[in-house]
């Protein structure tokens, strides 16, 4: 099986609100039934249709692979990997236990396209967001901003990625993590920059930028759509909680 080329990331910034840049999601044909395109970028607003947290409603790819997505992550974030069979997925997604194997090969592979989908719209999301001139301590805000939206509007994938990174083949998990590192050098150079320029007073880069990492990712482990604030809410609270962090002089 051929597997997709190091991820792409947009030419420009990519409009829209926070945590809608990439405006198709998980259900773009791009990013999960085609290995060798990147994942749409269009702009625009929210997907409020049907499976909001994934933006799968889209339909711009075969209508068998978006059920077997849906029903997959269901499984995983149910039952977790290993005791999730290809049945299991198959009949959530209203789907013969054969008709699974018409789309994808293996379980593994449909958590990998699971898997790569996700962080490749992460890295773009993030990319995006410093994008635009600006100062470090700009940048850092639209980043910690966007990634934090991301986070909580598709927090259900984003935890199946994050749980089961290991139930990956060793390529796969590879692939994945190289975009994660690629996700933390982006903001840890924003730090490193806004501690050149003098904006930033900073101790430790790694650490410090770890902890801003965590305060993004996290919210997808903790956060549900009854919750009191609205993704774009926490975003901006964690945007100025970043400025903080980082020691930012006041503009």
């Amino acid at each position: 099986m051929r597997h997709p080329d190091p991820v792409p990331v947009p030419a420009g910034p990519v409009s829209g609100p926070a945590g809608a840049r990439v405006k198709h999601s998980l259900g773009d044909t791009h990013s999960m039934g085609n290995d060798d395109a990147a994942p749409n970028a269009e702009g625009g607003g929210r997907d409020t249709a049907a499976v909001a947290h994934l933006e799968l409603s889209q339909r711009r790819f075969p209508e068998g692979q978006r059920r077997i997505f849906l029903a997959a992550i269901d499984a995983f974030s149910e039952r977790g990997f290993h005791a999730t069979t290809t049945r299991d997925i198959a009949a959530r997604a209203g789907l013969s236990p054969a008709g699974l194997y018409v789309h994808f090969g293996s379980k593994e592979e449909v958590l990998y396209r699971i898997s790569i989908s996700s962080m490749r719209l992460t890295l773009q999301v993030a990319t995006a967001a410093a994008a635009d001139p600006g100062t470090a301590a700009t940048h850092l805000t639209a980043v910690v901003r966007d990634l934090t939206v991301w986070h909580a509007e598709h927090a259900a994938s984003v935890k199946v990625v994050l749980h089961h990174l290991t139930d990956l083949t060793p390529e796969h998990r590879s692939e994945v993590t190289d975009i994660q590192l690629a996700i933390h050098r982006l903001v840890r150079d924003l730090v490193a920059e806004g501690v050149a320029d003098g904006d930033f007073e900073v101790t430790d880069t790694h650490a410090t930028t770890l902890a801003l990492m965590s305060l993004c990712v996290d919210t997808a482990r903790w956060y549900s759509p009854d919750y009191r604030r609205t993704p774009d809410q926490i975003g901006a609270d964690y945007a100025t909680l970043a400025l903080r962090m980082v020691g930012a002089r006041p503009a």
